[in-house]
């Protein structure tokens, strides 16, 4: 059923593919934002949604998708496009390790390292069967048991580092969860914080590394 669910989504977008080529902005964008909202989106779908975005005036949205753009495909030529569509000359929060980057590639190919997995678990567990009154000592087993650790591992826990775009006018940035907390920083939108954790109406983020809170309503998750 997925596979199928995913062929439908792979149609889908061809055809906004189509529309978009045909110039068709608005249907196209339509078709692409319903994916978007499933999670369903690639760099070249971003960058045709920023450019269409933009096209009809929406800035503050174009900026989003080529936020969401850099997570996949980090690079100078993207953030020197994000300065120009907001205005900022220093943007902060796009600095990419190579260890996240390094995350981020294992993270878009998640999908395909489980299935190969799985595969592999499925031969593994196969030869166990075949074999099963000759593998009688433990040691036989280890390969099948450190599969299906590995597969949970990697289904559950390999993600990419939570981020949110400020989106915001002046957006205050605090040393507390709390209108009392002490002021930070105070920044116009453009920049990007690490989501930490949440708490109430405000997330825990690093800001110039150290802890700070923003509100909610200050950001846009990507």
């Amino acid at each position: 059923m997925q596979s199928i669910n995913c062929q439908a989504d792979v149609f889908d977008i061809e055809r906004a593919d189509s529309l978009f080529q045909q110039r068709s902005y608005k249907e196209a964008m339509e078709i692409y934002q319903e994916n978007y909202q499933l999670g369903i989106y690639s760099p070249a779908m971003l960058l045709k949604m920023s450019f269409i975005s933009e096209g009809i005036g929406d800035k503050e949205l174009a900026t989003l998708y080529l936020s969401k753009y850099y997570d996949l495909n980090p690079n100078s030529q993207t953030i020197s496009k994000i300065k120009n569509l907001t205005g900022q000359s220093n943007l902060v929060g796009y600095e990419v390790s190579d260890t996240e980057r390094f995350i981020l590639f294992l993270v878009e190919y998640k999908e395909i390292m489980v299935g190969a997995l799985a595969v592999f678990l499925v031969i593994s567990l196969i030869m166990l069967w075949v074999n099963g009154r000759k593998v009688s000592e433990a040691r036989y087993y280890w390969p099948s048991i450190f599969l299906i650790i590995l597969i949970f591992i990697t289904n559950n826990f390999l993600k990419a580092p939570r981020t949110a775009l400020i989106t915001q006018s002046p957006t205050m940035i605090v040393s507390k969860p709390s209108a009392g907390g002490e002021l930070v920083d105070r920044v116009e939108p453009g920049h990007r914080v690490k989501i930490r954790s949440s708490k109430d109406i405000w997330y825990e983020v690093e800001w110039k590394n150290q802890t700070a809170f923003i509100k909610k309503d200050n950001v846009t998750t990507l």
